[in-house]
């Protein structure tokens, strides 16, 4: 007979944040652990809130399966020696089936006898294997732990209570000097503690007492007040994932309502009071029909409507304290020229190990000017560039940026806007520090992304230059981000940039213009190149490309990332066609011949050294190849030469007695070899 199982982890409030995360791991830990030990069950829900973690296990069968059944082993004469002994084998083998050699027994199979034991073992009992559940409490981790008393035991946060029903049998499962039992406790100001008579009456008996336990079910409850009280005032609220998220783990029991706050903040730019609202006190905040930001704010209480106009004055008198500290700040900060705060940088470290920031945007500034020619971008981007390279990190010491260093960036852009600077070097100062995090959103101007290139290719270049460089578990300055981020921005603007050779000149440009340590020529600036290099096959496995294409285009000498992601599209787009296996086929066999022939390529081809018409026909398909800039173009171009690429292999002798026509061969095969690189390795390539 199966029964369900109730476990629920009570503690002090957990950080919104490891709630949804923590209660999963507890789920998946227990699914594990009952499998490991065969018990059967129908599935595992989960319960959270701020102060519990709690799994039901779904028809939990009430023991293990009994095993009654016959185990062959090795052969008679490997079990026994020739004088009867049992022999290490048999005694493994027996001590393997929880038996001795006593239990041994032999019968003849296909003429020859083995030795077989028969296997007869009753299940454990449910509730004597939960009572393991300890285990894995003690083996749940989390971002940051806590101790209590005077125990070596660490938990998110300190453990109150433990509840453990096998249907209304208690398992009583220990942590310190907690013993779990069929007590729950209901909401901290409105409810009481209960008693559960049933695993299954847990949902309802917490309900009666102000908890409600399931998640979704409490996010649907806020989502639902939220929309009552946005359709009743005519309000729009923007979705936010997040946000939601977090205040459902922020609650045990959702209340929604508004407050308000006096009309004169809205002259504070908008992202100052969204962050005031949302990032400080977690209120999702209010927008008319025409999305325009009001001064209203909506807001989740942990309880239910009593007192809620106190509620709503007191979160009224926070936030109203915050807004009166940001339109302080913002009246300070307009009283000074941009030329101010910029004359401050020279004082502000970006790293003490590489130099200000000051010199920091001097060497962006000559990064990106470089990067212009490369590119060829208009005279209106080189000018628009140049102002804002010279502002662009000015907002970081403003009062408004020292109060909240979430918004640096955005109040440079709005800070530059008010001094009547281009609207396209004021959106870029906002746009540098794009995307923000791996997938997010990217530049949308030129000069945003232009700057946001140079600024990360300046930090990646530094921070190897003094040696800080990632390890394979540690990346505190989040460099893998930068490139990656550069590797975006190069394929969404479709900029080609082969960092093996712009490095190098990047790096001799910027040597010597200020006090910080550079990459070595040489092998520090190809380290970089291949660790950008990473990113691009992040970002081709991030976009679903097979394993062996990624492989393909990652192994050729291309280091540029949009020719890369050509490649890829091109291989990947082909790779299921019915010419594909012969073409590759064909490449790969003259990369072989080049490979085992040793050689180096520098012959020159001499047409007067061709002995058949087949030399010819490659030679001129060859040439029509090396015209084709396009990489779709060039794969067709291989289909159509495919036939020739054979022809030439059943008609010649590549390795030729004549020296001079074996090379000039060779040679013929090592133009080809070149154009296919440009698509990658082939041989990595997975053919069927």
């Amino acid at each position: 007979m199966a029964k369900d199982y109730l476990f629920e982890i009570g503690t002090e409030e957990m950080p919104a944040h490891v709630v949804t995360r923590s209660v999963n791991q507890l789920a998946d830990r227990t699914r594990k652990f009952l499998k490991e030990n065969g018990l059967s069950f129908k599935d595992i829900k989960t319960f959270s809130t701020p102060r519990r973690l709690t799994i039901l296990v779904e028809d939990l069968a009430e023991k293990q399966e009994d095993i009654d059944e016959i185990k062959k082993g090795p052969a008679k004469k490997i079990a026994q020696d020739s004088e009867g002994n049992w022999t290490k084998a048999a005694q493994g083998f027996a001590r393997g089936q929880g038996m001795s050699v006593e239990d041994i027994y032999f019968e003849e199979l296909k003429g020859t006898e083995y030795a077989y034991v028969h296997v007869q073992k009753e299940g454990k009992k449910a509730s004597d294997i939960l009572l393991g559940m300890s285990d894995i409490i003690k083996a749940m981790t989390f971002p940051t732990k806590m101790r209590w008393d005077s125990n070596d035991f660490e938990f998110v946060r300190p453990i109150h209570w433990l509840v453990s029903l096998f249907g209304s049998d208690v398992i009583p499962v220990k942590i310190l000097d907690i013993t779990a039992g069929r007590k729950t406790e209901g909401h901290r100001f409105l409810g009481d503690s209960v008693v559960l008579a049933n695993a299954d009456d847990y949902e309802d008996a917490l309900k009666d007492q102000f908890v409600i336990v399931d998640a979704k079910e409490r996010k649907d409850m806020i989502v639902r007040q939220i929309d009552e009280l946005v359709s009743k005032n005519n309000w729009q609220v923007k979705e936010d994932k997040n946000l939601l998220e977090e205040v459902t783990n922020l609650v045990e029991y959702p209340t929604v309502f508004s407050g308000s706050f006096d009309e004169k903040y809205l002259q504070i730019p908008d992202e100052v009071l969204i962050t005031s609202m949302k990032d400080n006190q977690r209120y999702f905040e209010v927008y008319d029909q025409d999305g325009k930001l009001i001064n209203h704010f909506i807001a989740v209480r942990n309880g239910n409507k009593d007192y809620i106009d106190n509620v709503i004055s007191g979160n009224e008198k926070v936030l109203v304290a915050r807004l009166d500290d940001a339109q302080f700040f913002y009246d300070e900060d307009r009283k000074y020229p941009l030329s101010h705060f910029v004359d401050k940088m020279k004082n502000v470290s970006f790293h003490d190990k590489i130099g200000s920031m000051a010199e920091k945007m001097q060497r962006v500034r000559i990064i990106g000017n470089y990067l212009v020619k490369k590119w060829n971008l208009d005279e209106n981007v080189v000018n628009d560039f140049d102002r804002a390279a010279e502002l662009y990190k000015f907002d970081l010491v403003t009062q408004m940026v020292g109060e909240f260093a979430e918004l640096q960036g955005v109040m440079g852009m709005h800070y530059a806007r008010l001094a009547g600077e281009d609207e396209e070097v004021s959106v870029a100062i906002k746009e540098h520090y794009m995307p923000a995090t791996a997938e997010g959103p990217l530049p949308e101007t030129t000069v945003g992304a232009l700057l946001s290139v140079a600024d990360k290719l300046d930090t990646i270049i530094t921070f190897f230059g003094a040696g800080m460089i990632p390890s394979s578990s540690n990346d505190p300055y989040a460099l893998r981000r930068y490139a990656y981020g550069i590797v975006r921005i190069l394929l969404n603007q479709k900029w080609s940039l082969p960092f093996n050779e712009v490095l190098p000149e990047i790096v001799s440009l910027v040597d010597g213009k200020t006090p910080a340590k550079l990459p070595k020529e040489g092998e520090e600036d190809q380290e970089i190149a291949l660790f950008i290099r990473d990113r691009i096959k992040q970002y081709l496995q991030k976009n679903n490309f097979k394993y062996d294409v990624i492989d393909a285009v990652l192994a050729s000498s291309q280091q540029d990332p949009s020719q890369i992601l050509a490649a890829a599209n091109v291989l990947g787009l082909h790779h299921d066609d019915a010419e594909f296996k012969p073409v590759v086929e064909s490449l790969t066999r003259i990369d072989n011949i080049l490979k085992k022939a040793k050689f180096n390529g520098q012959v020159k081809i001499n047409e007067e050294l061709f002995e058949d018409n087949s030399e010819k026909e490659l030679y001129v398909g060859v040439q029509n190849l090396q015209e084709m800039s396009d990489l779709a173009d060039l794969y067709q171009g291989f289909v159509q030469l495919q036939p020739v690429i054979d022809n030439y292999f059943e008609t010649n002798m590549i390795m030729a007695k004549d020296e001079k026509v074996k090379n000039n061969r060779l040679a013929q095969l090592a133009q080809v070899s070149v154009l296919a690189d440009r698509l990658g390795d082939l041989s990595q390539l997975v053919i069927k």
